[in-house]
């Protein structure tokens, strides 16, 4: 049987960046990939995609020059994030104001930024197999060691001291990895794809000149039904964007007023699919003055199939790893990338490059607090924001967008009068539920649950 020093389950943003941590400080590091086709890759590659937006501050977060990204990777440049209610419309030029890079950020080609971070991996050593599925991890705990045992789905077996699960917010490997030390085997109540994700659908259009926007991203809010549930445009290259929404998964529209929702119909007898809530988007933002099939033609490739990409949001919160176990959870898989559903390449890549470092010099003990120091402010912010929205109704996001527009005007005036009490009720439930979860009290399954 083979035997490494580190096993890495998934070979995206987090799988990747921990093969590199861990075999740049010589450990012997395997990474391990299922393997998917897609149309805008020539090989086979990780699965997970999302709109492939990155903010300014995200690079930091992940401590990555955008210098060093290869040609291809970023396709538009931003200076600013649109938000638009129902009637209400929200403009951002800047995000924390302290990052380093000077711009907002960028869009970029998902499976690009993919396969750079494959050969960063493999540059440092470490061995990325592509076509090997895990069917099952069996791990053995001593008083002084600890043992995984991988059965691959080609019938080979390989083991490792420690293990990390990337496997991203599917996590097929995951749950079962982690009931091994959990008593009541509670993994798949917590993190059960369909009980906890939510899914997004996109589709790659090619705009007119006139109605493309390449510096800003959009996104409107209560105009579909569901807890963080929006559509979005992102723009890319050659006045191509990417049109598409995220919602939960199992949402039932008997509970929601139709009449309420601009992108839903009256004689609805269900939740509309990815592709009718895009339709319905450009006819609503472009229809009086464009044919949407002539005029917005599907670019068929780009994307996963013919132009369109569907694919899993882990929208639980996180959970931390069995250390003593010698096992860390990284990047989707620990549920920990998109709280509030604006992407999660960032903690990936934070949670894998920590795993894999950690891994690597016999250090995984302190994993949990590593990564909460490294992105708990981000992991906290995004999730009491998705708290305080989730019951938000049309008017809601309205009436938040007309309070942060009065903040937002030039006036000696004192930012609690130009709020008035609508402002100071949105800052006190936010502050209220900031405290609920401070000190790690945003984490879902705690490391002293598990019995090692």
């Amino acid at each position: 049987m083979e035997r490494v020093d580190v096993a890495v389950v998934g070979g995206g943003p987090a799988g990747s960046s921990a093969g590199r941590a861990a075999a740049e400080r010589g450990a012997d590091t395997v990474v391990l990939e299922k393997g998917v086709p897609r149309s805008d890759r020539e090989e086979l590659g990780p699965d997970s995609t999302d709109a492939a937006g990155m903010l300014d501050y995200w690079l930091d977060i992940m401590g990555l020059d955008p210098a060093v990204l290869p040609e291809g990777v970023i396709l538009q440049e931003l200076d600013r994030a649109d938000f638009y209610g129902p009637t209400e419309h929200l403009s951002l030029t800047e995000t924390t104001g302290s990052a380093n890079y000077d711009r907002l950020g960028f869009t970029f080609q998902r499976a690009r930024f993919d396969d750079w971070l494959r050969d960063r991996a493999e540059t440092a050593g470490a061995d990325y197999r592509v076509g090997h599925s895990v069917l099952d991890v069996e791990s053995t705990v001593g008083a002084d060691e600890h043992r995984h045992r991988l059965q691959l789905q080609s019938g080979e077996e390989l083991e490792a001291e420690y293990l990390i699960l990337a496997d991203g917010p599917q996590r097929r490997v995951t749950i079962d990895a982690l009931d091994q030390f959990l008593p009541d085997a509670t993994a798949a109540d917590r993190l059960s794809p369909p009980k906890v994700n939510h899914i997004a659908y996109q589709e790659h259009r090619r705009f007119p000149e006139a109605a493309f926007d390449p510096n800003s991203i959009k996104f409107w809010w209560g105009w579909m039904p569901g807890e963080t549930a929006y559509p979005w445009v992102f723009p890319n290259d050659d006045h191509v964007a990417r049109v598409g929404l995220t919602m939960p998964i199992g949402l039932d529209i008997a509970d929601f007023d139709r009449s309420a929702y601009r992108l839903l119909d009256a004689d609805d007898d269900s939740i509309p699919n990815g592709g009718t809530y895009v339709r319905r988007l450009l006819d609503a933002l472009y229809g009086d003055e464009y044919d949407i099939d002539a005029d917005f033609p599907l670019v068929t490739d780009r994307g996963k199939s013919d132009g369109t990409e569907t694919y899993p949001i882990s929208s639980t919160k996180p959970i931390e790893s069995p250390v003593r176990a010698g096992i860390a959870v990284a990047g989707g898989a620990m549920g920990g990338t998109s709280a509030f559903h604006e992407g999660g390449d960032h903690i990936a890549v934070a949670t894998g490059q920590l795993a894999g470092r950690l891994a690597a010099t016999d250090g995984l003990d302190g994993y949990n607090e590593a990564w909460q120091a490294a992105v708990g402010d981000e992991v906290l912010r995004n999730i009491v924001f998705a708290d305080l929205v989730a019951d938000y109704e049309p008017a809601d996001w309205d009436r938040a967008f007309r309070i942060a527009n009065r903040l937002r005007e030039p006036t000696r005036v004192g930012w609690t009068l130009r709020a008035g009490v609508g402002g100071l009720k949105l800052a006190a439930a936010y502050k209220w539920r900031k405290r609920r979860f401070r000190r790690g009290g945003y984490v879902q399954l705690r490391s002293e649950e598990y019995v090692v």
